[in-house]
């Protein structure tokens, strides 16, 4: 042990520390007001439906605080009880190339931790989304995405783990710089490959056949100087009954994705105004300001870790008796988390703000009165608390809370923009 040993404890036990902390306090604020609908919802949201939102946030927390411990123990197990260790030299006695056994390490810890936190997931689903009529997965369902998402991440994450511990291992000190550029261009490749290689995997799409509503949809993308590969419906009925909107790709692949489960909730007044929502996302430039600020963030973590790598306190300070690319690599992976937990609430902060932006653009392109409905049918059938904690909310929320967000748009009286 050294003193970064001790500066890791105090930095994982205040992480933690806090967002337990955070989670007692919404789960105080929610109960305190679970027997009464908040004054601008009295009229659109019964009281049963305000309660099912309220213990359904509570269902979620007390899992989120299991999940949290369970975190907190691999986190111990793998540094300083020694796991990391003991899977490299397990791996070490393997004759193998250094590389292939680095990138067999990083992806044994990865296996370790799904195994473990299988059964969180299966509860997830089975359990609290299952009580609360929200699940439409069965078992087999779930066992194939569980394998499906195995098989992708051994497939597309295991030659990039390589190609990196190589850039790693012969590139020189300046390697991070370009293992950035590769993951910037990894990046770039799945935004392309997800929406018709990639998702169709998971989920069925299909041509939006609504005549009336494609037609509705056409004339607001050409209002708003916006042009899209396609308008799908997708089945996300088939595993649960919350609905969403997307958009999917870059550039000219770009595709607009509907959730069944919305389609069939909204009028068609209110999925344009959702789609215009979306469509505020793009031309605010929201995407590309988080990108690059996501990306000029990793460049600055490839830049630490690229340092940390060469101390000899990095590895002896988290329980690490046999340096390595690799275990420099996961280390910094594991432990990082627990030292930028400051920034989640910056994040959260720009991300809330970017939704204002979003709902503003919509309210010019479409009824502010049908984003408002559209929004409280969602708050409604996916069971979304209506009184967070706003410290809770400062660290976790990327959307404004309902009433807040709504009385934002009850201002707007704009009218839709002619084309």
């Amino acid at each position: 042990m050294n003193i970064f040993t001790y500066l890791f404890l105090v930095a994982l036990i205040g992480s933690y520390a806090v967002q337990f902390w955070l989670i007692r306090r919404q789960d105080r604020h929610v109960l305190k007001h679970r027997d009464q609908v908040p004054d601008a919802f009295k009229e659109s949201i019964a009281l049963n439906i305000h309660q099912k939102a309220a213990d359904y946030t509570l269902a979620k927390n007390r899992l989120s605080k299991f999940s949290g411990s369970l975190d907190a123990i691999l986190l111990l197990f793998f540094t300083l009880g020694g796991g990391i260790s003991l899977i490299a030299h397990t791996w070490s006695t393997v004759e193998i190339s250094p590389i292939i056994g680095g990138a067999g390490l990083i992806l044994s810890i990865l296996l370790i931790f799904q195994l473990v936190e299988l059964p969180l997931a299966i509860y997830h689903t089975f359990g609290v989304e299952e009580k609360f009529g929200f699940n439409r997965s069965t078992p087999r369902q779930f066992m194939v995405d569980q394998v499906l998402h195995l098989v992708l991440t051994l497939a597309l994450g295991g030659p990039l783990v390589i190609v990196v511990l190589w850039v790693m291992r012969d590139v020189g000190a300046l390697w991070w710089l370009l293992a950035w550029l590769i993951l910037i261009t990894f990046y770039v490749f799945l935004t392309w490959a997800y929406p018709t290689l990639i998702a169709p995997l998971f989920n069925r799409f299909t041509v939006l056949d609504n005549e009336e509503l494609k037609a509705r949809i056409e004339a607001l993308l050409e209002r708003c100087g916006f042009s899209s590969k396609g308008i799908f419906v997708m089945d996300g009925s088939r595993r649960s009954g919350h609905g969403n909107a997307y958009f999917t790709g870059f550039g000219s692949h770009k595709r607009i994705v509907f959730f069944d489960t919305l389609i069939n909730t909204l009028n068609l007044d209110e999925v344009e105004a959702v789609l215009a929502h979306e469509l505020g996302h793009f031309k605010r430039r929201h995407v590309i300001k988080m990108l690059t600020a996501g990306t000029a963030l990793s460049l600055i973590g490839l830049a630490i870790l690229g340092w940390i790598s060469r101390q000899d306190w990095f590895y002896t300070g988290l329980g690490v008796d046999m340096p390595s690319n690799a275990a420099a690599l996961v280390l910094f992976v594991l432990v990082s988390p627990v030292f930028t937990i400051f920034l989640r609430p910056v994040f959260a902060y720009v991300q809330r703000r970017h939704e204002f932006e979003a709902d503003d653009f919509a309210s010019m392109f479409a009824q502010p009165a049908s984003l408002i409905s559209a929004l409280i049918k969602l708050y409604r059938d996916n069971a979304t608390t209506l009184t967070p904690d706003p410290l809770y909310m400062a660290f976790h929320y990327s959307h404004p809370p309902a009433a807040i967000r709504i009385a934002n748009l009850a201002e707007k009286g704009i009218a839709p923009e002619s084309a």
